[in-house]
């Protein structure tokens, strides 16, 4: 099949993760990098095996004969770069989240809807294992009916706010969720094509101060309580301050005959009660049922996968976008499913700054 060429923005970051991904899809080839990091761009670009590299974002898109861009850059970029690739019907794989604020979204889904190319949201927490074997067991009907979820990501990022600035704006300085979508994506893949139909947040308080002895705008823990359109509920908790150990992939569901929790820390494991296949009301590992549940593509590449990070996410996303651009199969977080996931926490923004009051998220599907 005809290669596709590549140019991945962000190289000198996050963008360098993706290259055993990309060399994976046999039909991806890094043609071109992009970082404003002009003294660590050459490595950058001999790492990847890049033709190309480019300082200059909009250069790149003019100049390079690159058919889809990654975007591994800080999230106020997502939106901007992804329209400008979109409108020369680029294909776009983006990091998370799809945007900063309500009107760029709008902006990125009508230049999606324009456009020939592909859009796709990297959320590679949709992609870890025991996400896609709870994903599977929903699909089959074995948990009944949903109605309630938790996702939780707990990581404490003061020191790294420092190293990387942009995550002392966007992350750490506007109150509320401004880094959901690891906790909401995957649960709303297990409640399609269910939505959140509108969010209220509140937050712990301000404890904790940066090296300037500024408090943080982000209040400690933020909680955003989400009412989904089929009249369930789902709490998602986001704390990237609190001193104490990471606990980044919380997840519980409920259904009407079964339920999940995930492990929340080294030792614990990961159960599931389902009423088809439990004796009484005890709890199973749900490792003990990958070999019925887990999808064949994540059998057979399980190897190489592991080997990309977010526990084999960055891997199948790779895989996913390059399948939809090929026309193989749908796009799995399409536009559309980007702003589901991206949209409750830019709400629950505005929900905390007026005393979380319950508001209603738009849904981007009325977008026209």
């Amino acid at each position: 099949m005809e290669k596709i060429n590549l140019g991945i923005v962000g190289a000198c970051g996050r963008g360098k993760s993706f290259k055993i991904a990309c060399d994976a899809t046999g039909i991806l080839k890094i043609h071109a990098v992009c970082d404003i990091n002009e003294e660590k761009l050459e490595e950058a670009r001999i790492q990847l095996g890049a033709v190309e590299k480019y300082t200059d974002y909009e250069e790149m898109l003019k100049k390079s004969d690159i058919q889809a861009v990654i975007l591994g850059t800080p999230m106020n970029f997502h939106a901007p770069q992804a329209i400008s690739a979109l409108n020369k019907n680029i294909h776009v794989l983006s990091e998370v989240p799809a945007g900063v604020s309500i009107e760029e979204c709008k902006k990125l889904v009508h230049a999606a809807r324009k456009s020939k190319a592909v859009y796709m949201m990297a959320e590679n927490y949709t992609y870890i294992k025991t996400n896609v074997i709870v994903r599977e067991i929903v699909r089959k009907g074995l948990f009944g009916q949903l109605y309630y979820a938790e996702g939780e990501y707990i990581h404490e990022l003061k020191q790294l706010n420092e190293i990387t600035k942009w995550r002392r704006k966007w992350q750490t300085g506007i109150n509320g969720i401004t880094y959901g979508t690891h906790s909401i994506g995957p649960i709303l893949q297990w409640m399609y094509p269910d939505r959140v139909a509108s969010v209220c947040c509140a937050g712990s308080g301000h404890h904790y101060k940066d090296p300037r002895g500024n408090f943080y705008e982000n209040e400690d823990s933020c909680v955003m309580l989400c009412k989904m359109h089929s009249g369930g509920l789902v709490k998602i908790r986001v704390d990237m301050l609190s001193d104490r150990p990471h606990a980044m992939t919380n997840y519980q569901l409920q259904g009407t005959d079964g339920c999940y929790e995930s492990a929340r820390a080294k030792g614990e494991r990961n159960r599931i009660w389902l009423k088809s296949k439990c004796t009484g009301m005890e709890w199973i590992d749900i490792e003990e049922l990958e070999e019925e549940f887990l999808p064949d593509d994540w059998k057979k590449m399980q190897e190489i996968a592991m080997k990309t990070g977010h526990g084999g996410g960055d891997f199948f996303e790779v895989m996913d976008f390059v399948d939809a651009i090929i026309g193989k199969k749908p796009c799995p977080i399409g536009i559309d499913e980007a702003m589901d996931m991206t949209l409750p926490g830019l709400i629950s923004q505005q929900s905390i700054e007026n005393k979380s009051t319950w508001l209603e998220v738009p849904d981007s599907r009325q977008w026209q």
